[in-house]
């Protein structure tokens, strides 16, 4: 990624992707220049497409220097997830990796009760090892979920 501070477009013969897409001369004070380098015509044209080129802009403004890099690049992580799903966006992508957290966690789950299980039938069968750390503390691997399978705001139970 291009910083401001290591990019300008008088430094480079090349307009920035913003100033090429939208057909204009890249001067040396251009707002996009340094979040949209020549090498990355794509970024801009996804957040062109979704938020429009005069939005980028005025928030560009409004944000503190420091911080526009890192609006850059969340507005061109949502432009391509709502370019990807035009309903849900990025919210659809945390959907998705929330139920594959719970999945996970109750694969987790069943593997440490299989665990215990292993743990209290050899101890059952008289080996004589562990069978003080066996109920210690069964709760040692036990995650608990913050998502439950009814917090998908969508209800779409998407896979």
């Amino acid at each position: 990624m291009a910083s401001s501070s290591s990019y300008s477009s008088s430094s480079c013969n090349s307009p920035c992707a913003a100033c090429k897409f939208l057909r204009r001369k890249c001067m040396p004070d251009c707002v996009f220049a340094p979040y949209f380098p020549p090498e990355e015509p794509h970024k801009f044209a996804n957040v062109h497409k979704i938020f429009g080129a005069s939005n980028v802009s005025k928030l560009l403004n409004e944000v503190l220097p420091h911080q526009r890099e890192d609006a850059v690049n969340s507005l061109a992580y949502e432009a391509e997830a709502r370019i990807k799903d035009p309903v849900y966006g990025c919210v659809g992508a945390i959907s998705v990796l929330q139920r594959q957290v719970l999945r996970l966690q109750k694969e987790l789950d069943a593997t440490n009760a299989d665990l215990l299980r292993y743990a209290g039938a050899s101890c059952n069968r008289g080996t004589g090892r562990g069978s003080h750390h066996v109920g210690q503390n069964p709760g040692l691997y036990s995650f608990s979920s913050p998502w439950s399978t009814t917090d998908d705001p969508y209800g779409d139970h998407r896979n």
